[in-house]
């Protein structure tokens, strides 16, 4: 591996002289940054990230904290943080924190540690530690905090009612998801408004998260707490599935017996048949958009929308009658 020593000495110049150039720190006359730029294209020099963050007391590396990689709809967020911030020169490190708060504390510890420029987090929402570090949330939004991208899912939960209502839905299942994540009580709130103002008949279910792993489960002591019912809003895409797998399981048709609808509009969503009828939130935006907004405030740009609301929409398929 070639050393900044090497690169000093094929240049010609001293390592500081090398460390200034490489940092855009401090005087480089024209000539020896000219000698600078060809030994390190001759040797393949690749500075050390990590040194030159602890010497810089910053790098060109952004932290995204999701809580559960295992569901589809976060990977393709994820992309969204990652193809922005390589456009503009970051690299990005993934904590993948499964709703475990000691997990993200861990990651942001770590983060802290290596002088990450700015945390992107869809986890829990919550700011830890070190405020100094630029900060904006995904798919959610809190009041305390100043920066967020997130999906506008009371509109989304408004849709998801009014859904089911025109697909003539009677005896109604709303999957509440879990009460600490802002955008689940949302999609509570806005489903609920349109059943309310409608009369309609309905139930709450209560759900604790949306791990992945906790899908299946979840979806038979629904089946097991209610014995008659004909429509469901799932809190996602996830739990619509394992909500269709379960009642097909217990020889329900789908949609003439029980109708689902989910949130998400995640690619598992269009390829199953009955077809998922779910809202459909732009996560491959959320991120990109996230990651822009993080760049600009690390980068010190004025930014004017600092808590922006991204347009839900209906994808109607076979779910629905």
């Amino acid at each position: 591996m070639v050393t900044i020593k090497q690169v000093a000495e094929y240049a010609g110049v001293s390592v500081a002289t090398v460390s200034r150039t490489l940092n855009d720190s401090g005087y480089v006359g024209k000539e020896s940054r000219r000698k600078v730029e060809e030994a390190i294209k001759v040797l393949g020099y690749y500075p050390n990230e990590v040194a030159r963050s602890l010497y810089q007391k910053s790098s060109k590396m952004i932290g995204l904290l999701l809580p559960d990689i295992s569901n589809p709809y976060f990977p393709l967020l994820a992309k969204g943080v990652e193809d922005y911030a390589q456009q503009n020169g970051y690299m990005v490190i993934l904590g993948n924190v499964e709703d475990n708060a000691d997990k993200e504390d861990m990651y942001v510890k770590f983060f802290s540690q290596y002088n990450i420029s700015g945390v992107l987090s869809a986890a829990s929402g919550k700011r830890k530690n070190n405020d100094r570090v630029p900060y904006v949330l995904l798919d959610r939004a809190l009041e305390e905090e100043n920066y967020s991208i997130s999906t506008d899912d009371r509109l989304g939960g408004k849709l998801a009612g009014q859904a089911i209502l025109e697909s003539r839905g009677q005896n109604i299942i709303v999957m509440a998801g879990p009460r600490h994540v802002s955008g689940a009580n949302d999609r509570l709130s806005g489903a609920l408004s349109v059943l309310n103002a409608a009369g309609a008949s309905y139930r709450v279910f209560e759900t604790e998260t949306f791990q992945v792993d906790r899908a299946e489960e979840t979806a038979q002591r629904l089946f097991d707490t209610f014995k008659s019912f004909d429509s469901v809003i799932a809190s996602n895409d996830v739990y619509a599935l394992a909500v269709m797998k379960e009642a097909i399981k217990r020889k329900y048709r789908i949609p003439e017996d029980i109708q689902i609808i989910g949130y998400d509009d995640m690619l598992f969503s269009r390829l199953m048949y009955p077809g998922l009828t779910t809202i459909a939130q732009p996560a491959y935006e959320v991120g990109f958009k996230g990651a822009e907004m993080l760049v600009n405030l690390i980068e010190k740009k004025v930014i004017i929308d600092k808590k922006v609301k991204l347009k839900p929409e209906l994808i109607r398929r076979d779910s629905l009658r």
